[in-house]
């Protein structure tokens, strides 16, 4: 910040539901970047794909909208999922099935985000799957979701390399599946390895965020940067308990040049000349929220098996005899190793906010 090298400043505008106050200083880093039109807003809570229409929906949507009478976005993003957890700000954002009901959910609530903000909306990739057919259908699925409010995604290279290494899927092929032409914001992070108990051996990436960014992040950005022809922005994500030591401190300043660098290499003078708006093609039109009772029971359902089983044998029998067995989720289908993470994700949420989806 000192050295003038920051462009851009997200704010992940939600998180701050327990702060009474914005700081001075804070409100005015904000009010600068937002004259210059170069504040994005990131949200977390916002359960995209709840079954049901929640008043804490309703009330995050008010928040924006108040958020964006102060500030001046370039445009808002959301994470991909629904939060597990009984209460709004607990919980973790996870996968859902790629269903017509589904489809139909997200579109109403990216309509009621652009409603709320009247600027550009983006999804972000999510970096949790539960099998690798899932994996194969996410960008697809994103493009179809998008169509309506003409959206764009942040593609997150963590949480694309989370996916290539747990379902040890080629870069090209996975990136072959994704809609490039809508990606306007690129997130890069680091994260932790999970080892497997019940495949030993096996180790699973999470993206926790509390760590330097790898290596083979680095090199997913000097690739993947031409492909993207309406990009904008890139983002370097790091939470605050990961930058406590001396050490990490200096790693975080060094990712920050090395992101800065590959930037610089891969960008032209006109690079930023003709990028698309991702603004709607026509005009938005609502009717009351899209709701769907057995898919929000089937969410508590899996969300009370994440958060209480003792073990994967537990969990594994509990969704065998739960609405979701049989059904759309295909949970017969999935990731023994996913689902022992799923559930040391959830239950590390549950207590409350703690990171981004890990």
């Amino acid at each position: 910040m000192e050295e003038s090298r920051i462009e851009a400043l997200e704010w992940s505008f939600d998180t701050l539901y327990k702060v009474q106050e914005i700081p001075t200083w804070f409100q005015e880093l904000l009010t600068a970047f937002s004259k210059e039109k170069r504040l994005i807003g990131h949200g977390v809570f916002f359960s995209l794909f709840s079954g049901k229409w929640l008043p804490e929906q309703e009330a995050w949507l008010k928040a924006l909208q108040q958020t964006c009478s102060e500030f001046q976005f370039d445009h808002i993003t959301e994470h991909f999922g629904f939060m597990t957890g009984k209460n709004f700000h607990q919980g973790a954002p996870l996968n859902i099935p790629y269903t017509p009901t589904t489809l139909a959910i997200g579109q109403d609530r990216l309509k009621r985000i652009y409603a709320a903000c009247q600027c550009p909306v983006g999804l972000e990739n999510l970096a949790f799957s539960y099998s690798l057919d899932e994996v194969k259908r996410h960008g697809r699925f994103l493009d179809k979701l998008l169509e309506p409010v003409n959206g764009f995604i942040i593609l997150d290279l963590h949480n694309l390399w989370c996916q290539l290494h747990n379902f040890s899927i080629a870069l090209e092929e996975l990136i072959g599946l994704y809609p490039l032409d809508r990606v306007r914001e690129i997130h890069i992070s680091g994260g932790s390895w999970d080892h497997s108990q019940i495949e030993k051996g096996r180790t699973i990436r999470r993206d926790t965020h509390d760590d330097a960014v790898p290596a083979a992040v680095f090199q997913l950005l000097e690739t993947v940067i031409p492909a993207c022809p309406h990009l904008k922005y890139v983002v370097l994500e790091q939470l605050g308990n990961g930058l406590e030591s001396i050490e990490s401190k200096q790693q975080f300043y060094a990712d920050f040049l090395e992101m800065e660098s590959i930037i610089r290499r891969q960008s032209q003078p006109a690079y930023l000349t003709n990028l698309a708006s991702f603004l709607p093609l026509s005009p938005i039109v609502m009717g009351p929220p899209v709701e769907d009772e057995g898919l929000y029971e089937q969410q508590a359902a899996l969300s009370t098996i994440l958060e209480t089983s003792h073990s994967y044998e537990e969990a594994r029998t509990l969704l065998g005899q739960s609405s979701l067995a049989c059904s759309e989720w295909q949970v017969e289908n999935w990731d023994p190793a996913m689902i022992e993470t799923a559930m040391k994700i959830a239950q590390k949420w549950k207590a409350g906010f703690v990171g981004f989806i890990s």
